[in-house]
């Protein structure tokens, strides 16, 4: 017995039904001439994930329903083909005060134009960005059928994750798993994910097969890299991640049991977690602008790194002729950053222009003279600078249609070093979760590589190795307000991505004044992250979906016990 199996790692568009039963439609009809029996999409792909609160509305799940019925009849001629197809079915019942779940996130199998069965997902998420508790219920059963002669379970994402589902389905009679997933990228979890269900393989006994989504919805990024496991945990198939493919292998039955036969050349190279983070980062840019129809994308570039970064993941994302680079100098712009923001314009091919804000400058501060007389230049004045530099970015975006781009990282979203209606006025914020050491180290890998063909070392040195700084007043870095990155950024990741507590990040190694100063600013600066665009994430905890602070709070974690 020989069942050759396929996986639609496909790149999926929420709310675009058609498109996406029209991708499930072409990809069946591939795999089926190329022999495969069996096709499996990823999780939720008639919907697009996560559609949020499309799901809360009857209309959204009715047209999903209606796309499963339509692939099931544009599949009908396909002799012996099965297809498993992720998208939520049900309702629930509702009123303005209370909501009843009666929806599901569902797989259907499809074979010769009838709905065989459909399994709803057990183990629903409710972590980090997940919130599928919100909109669906868990389900009850299991799915076993038979395709090509072998018995496939199928289970959904986080079903794999616990023991119960797996098992279930071994006992029902499946010789195989074959698990859906929308599982989204962050740093590591490629690796994560691998172990875990070698784990799962093994735990039962059964080869398992994940078929995983790719691309770009909003913040989070899917990067593909499904793989294939045998009974023993051992990686037989893994495809490239961050790009679509319909991959192949066969399931063989032998004396032991069912078993992954693949070419070695199935299994994807390994690759550095820089160049993974890079892929997300460009396919994250170029599906938020893709996805919502924007021409371009215009960004200020200041000849600091943090631009600088964001220039060079732009033109990989969209090429250079849709990427617009504007330096906005003003009376505290040195020399040597207009010299280095047009090298790197002139390295990338972008189209680069320069508009002076000296004059508009001085007509700010000569409308507020009388309201500012006998007072010191400080923050106002600096913020001045920003919001003019925003405004122009978005008269053009307004003019001529591209998204602007903004250029915080997320050390500057942490701490608040940024500044409401200027530097983070924009559509997009494309290094929003990357601390600042790692926009260094970034910068340097991508100066080293040329993953996209687009021009080598686009970055100038100089831009790299010289002290950062806002250049808003004279002889400014960021460390006069700031402390230094290496040691700013230990202490969020510690405190803010991993939930370490204040003592315990001294107990480290670092100073009480320095990680209280840092856990101050960030509970101060909720009320500006809350007005930042949306931003790619990239690690396990991002400013997004996973981190949902209050703005107004008198919690202390330093101040101890609370006193009545």
């Amino acid at each position: 017995m020989t069942l050759k199996l396929a996986i639609a790692q496909l790149n999926f568009v929420v709310g675009d039904l058609a498109g996406n039963a029209r991708k499930i439609v072409d990809a069946a009809r591939q795999a089926h001439a190329q022999g495969a029996r069996l096709l499996l999409t990823p999780e939720l792909s008639i919907a697009g994930y996560a559609a949020e609160d499309l799901f809360l509305r009857p209309a959204f799940t009715e047209a999903c329903d209606d796309a499963v019925k339509g692939i099931a009849a544009a599949l009908a001629d396909l002799k012996d083909m099965v297809v498993v197809v992720g998208h939520p079915t049900g309702g629930s019942l509702r009123s303005r005060s209370v909501a009843v779940q009666m929806r599901y996130n569902a797989a259907s199998v499809i074979k010769e134009g009838r709905l065989l069965e459909t399994y709803a997902k057990r183990e629903l998420p409710n972590y980090q960005v997940f919130d599928e508790r919100r909109y669906f219920t868990p389900g009850q059963g299991t799915c076993v059928f038979e395709a090509g002669g072998v018995s496939v379970g199928v289970l959904i994402c986080e079903d794999a994750w616990f023991d119960e589902p797996a098992e279930l389905a071994r006992a029902a009679g499946a010789e195989v798993l074959a698990v859906i997933n929308a599982s989204p990228y962050h740093v590591g979890k490629e690796g994560e994910r691998v172990a875990r269900m070698a784990d799962r393989a093994r735990a039962v006994g059964l080869p398992l097969v994940y078929a995983h989504l790719v691309g770009g919805q909003d913040e989070v990024v899917f990067d593909g890299a499904s793989f294939a496991l045998q009974a023993d945990g051992a990686l037989a198939m893994q495809a490239e991640s961050f790009k679509e493919s319909l991959v192949f292998m066969q399931l063989e039955r032998s004396p032991q049991g069912v078993e992954v036969v693949a070419a070695p050349s199935a299994i994807a190279a390994p690759r550095e977690a820089e160049a993974q983070l890079w892929d997300a980062l460009v396919l994250g840019v170029r599906d938020y602008i893709g996805k919502n129809g924007f021409p371009g994308a215009i960004l200020g570039l200041s000849g600091g790194v943090d631009s600088a970064l964001v220039l060079a993941i732009a033109v990989d994302a969209l090429g250079k002729d849709k990427v617009r680079a504007v330096m906005m100098p003003s009376p505290y712009t040195a020399d040597i950053s207009w010299i280095d923001a047009r090298d790197m314009a002139t390295r990338l091919g972008v189209r680069y222009d320069e508009i002076s804000i000296k004059h508009t400058f001085e007509s700010f501060k000569g409308a507020l003279a009388d309201e500012f007389k006998g007072l010191p230049e400080d923050t106002a004045e600096e913020n001045i600078q920003a919001r003019i530099r925003g405004t122009l970015l978005m008269a053009l975006s307004n003019k001529f249609g591209s998204i602007v781009l903004t250029t915080g990282n997320k050390s500057e979203m942490a701490t608040g070093y940024c500044t409401l209606y200027g530097d983070m006025a924009g559509g997009f914020a494309v290094i929003k979760d990357l601390l600042k050491t790692t926009v260094f180290a970034l910068a340097r890998w991508r100066n080293a590589h040329d993953p996209y063909g687009t021009g080598a070392s686009p970055i100038p040195d100089r831009i790299i190795t010289r002290p950062p700084s806002a250049e808003l007043r004279p002889d400014q870095t960021d460390q006069d307000s700031l402390p230094p990155y290496d040691i700013l950024d230990g202490i969020l990741a510690r405190y803010m991505q991993d939930d370490e507590g204040i003592d315990e990040i001294i107990a480290a190694g670092y100073e009480r004044a320095v990680v209280e100063r840092v856990a101050r600013l960030i509970k101060i600066n909720e009320y500006k992250r809350r007005q930042a665009p949306v931003g790619i994430r990239v690690t396990h905890r991002s400013f997004g979906k996973d981190w949902r602070y209050p703005i107004t709070s008198k919690f202390n974690e330093t101040a101890g016990a609370q006193k009545p």
